[in-house]
């Protein structure tokens, strides 16, 4: 019975991670996520059904703890950029899994991995991830590796990576890795793989590929989300593969970061196809969507805002003591703050605050944030255009535009860290702070914080200062009158 198998997830907080846990719940399994920082599962409506356990995959210790009373492990932590330390850190986090999980006798261990074929020159990333498979299957306990092709679904970087190019550019000059044979497969058939496994004693044990009904180029994946955009795009072909320009080139045209979006690029030097039709004979029930019905299901979600997962020092003050404006330096710290007191609940303030960005925009001098955005993409930052996954929803540990989510507290604050290149470490405080209990009031805060490196943080901190005057004070004064319209309309 499902109901007696306690399930073990890493990598909860990670794209398919995300969308697993509620389909094991669904399915009747308790679960237990290992996550390094439980704070990034806020917020998610399947947080308070699981048990949530701190620890890091190169602790073995945290494993140990993890594992007790485990029947099986779901092995969904990687690194992301194919670096030689990120593959040397994603093979010890490997080993100690197997470790833990023979000396816990873990029943076992689902890994998805990358299809692939070994036998090709593979990218570092995809080497990395063919090897994670190597050494899981080396330890005692019984394997299975599901090898799936690139995955299309809503926030997916493959997805995004085509809904991007496509929406913004009517010619594209081609690269030769945009007519290498690939299987791309929907999201929601990886998750099927994933959940059945679980009680298809065929699977266990083995090394199982798993693709979409039809091979592809990414040419053909372009066009085939044009089609269902109604768009007419015109591809140029050029015999020269250029991976890392290729990548530069999406970086600045896409929301995804070219550390990113290199190994997929870098992966397609291979074909990246099924070779092996076991899926069929262990899986016979699951009949993978074809791409063009991925793509459509995919952008019904981001036309819905139902996109599940993607590619994140409160100062309490009483009425007398609000300044509408104060500078310190403290702790090496600069610190601005803005302070204006409103005639609203703190709930109603904390909606308007972290509704900024994305689609919306910044409420003032959208024109300024774009262009630094724009300066910040040219010198290999992230860039303005990730966006956020949800108008209005937001979790920590979430992208924001430039900005990750680094703590959400519900009606209280949100606090943005920059992703931007700046010489120094930089964030952004939003605060709705309650009067007192009897008055309906609320102190709504705006702070900056800059952490410079050495003279250029201070150069740039000083060479800033005056733009935030306008910046940031239009900025307040919007969220304010924002929070005055959503009181009205509730």
């Amino acid at each position: 019975m499902t109901e007696s198998k306690f399930i073990l997830v890493t990598g909860a907080t990670g794209y398919v991670g995300g969308r697993l846990v509620p389909k094991l719940l669904e399915a009747g399994y308790r679960v237990r996520c290992l996550v390094r920082d439980p704070s990034r599962l806020q917020g998610r409506a399947w947080a308070h059904q699981v048990e949530v356990m701190e620890g890091d995959a190169l602790v073995p210790d945290d494993l140990a703890a993890a594992m007790k009373g485990i029947s099986v492990a779901y092995y969904l932590v990687h690194g992301k950029q194919g670096s030689k330390d990120s593959a040397e850190r994603d093979m010890q986090a490997a080993r100690n899994f197997a470790q833990a999980a023979e000396d816990e006798h873990i029943e076992q261990i689902v890994y998805l991995g990358e299809l692939v074929d070994p036998a090709a020159n593979l990218s570092p990333y995809l080497r990395s991830r063919h090897e994670t498979g190597f050494v899981l299957r080396h330890g005692k306990t019984p394997v299975t590796e599901i090898r799936a092709g690139m995955i299309i679904g809503s926030g997916s970087a493959l997805f995004e990576m085509i809904r991007y190019l496509t929406e913004r550019e009517p010619v594209l000059t081609c690269p030769a890795w945009f007519f290498s044979q690939a299987q791309p497969i929907a999201i929601r058939d990886v998750l099927s793989y994933l959940v059945d496994t679980l009680k298809t004693p065929e699977a266990t044990g083995r090394v199982i590929e798993v693709g979409g009904p039809t091979r592809l180029t990414y040419a053909d994946m372009l066009l085939g989300y044009a089609k269902e955009r109604n768009l007419r795009r015109w591809l140029i072909r050029t015999p020269f593969y250029a991976p890392k320009l290729s990548a530069y080139w999406v970086h600045m045209i896409t929301p995804i970061h070219w550390r990113v979006v290199a190994p997929l690029i870098e992966g397609l030097r291979a074909e990246l196809i099924v070779r092996d039709g076991t899926a069929k004979k262990v899986f016979p029930h699951i009949q993978p969507i074809d791409f063009q019905t991925a793509v459509h299901l995919a952008l019904g979600r981001v036309q819905r805002d139902n996109v599940e997962t993607s590619w994140s020092d409160a100062l309490v003050v009483e009425l007398g003591d609000v300044e509408p404006y104060r500078f310190t330096v403290e702790d090496g710290l600069f610190i601005e703050r803005r302070q204006v007191v409103l005639d609203l609940d703190p709930g109603t303030v904390f909606r308007a605050y972290t509704g900024i960005g994305g689609a919306r925009g910044w409420m003032y001098m959208d024109w300024a944030w774009a262009i630094r955005g724009w300066m910040d993409k040219a010198i290999g930052g992230v860039g303005l255009r990730r966006g956020r996954r949800h108008p209005d929803e937001i979790f920590t540990g979430e992208a924001l535009d430039f900005w990750r989510v680094e703590t959400v507290d519900e009606n209280h604050l949100m606090r943005l860290r920059a992703e931007m290149i700046v010489p120094g470490k930089a964030w952004l405080q939003f605060e709705s702070t309650p009067v007192n209990e009897e008055v309906n009031k609320t102190i709504f805060t705006v702070t900056a914080y800059f952490e410079p490196y050495g003279l250029p943080g201070f150069l740039y901190w000083y060479s800033m200062w005056p733009f935030h005057k306008f910046i940031f004070d239009g900025l307040t004064n919007r969220l304010a009158s924002r929070a005055r319209v959503l009181a009205h309309a509730y």
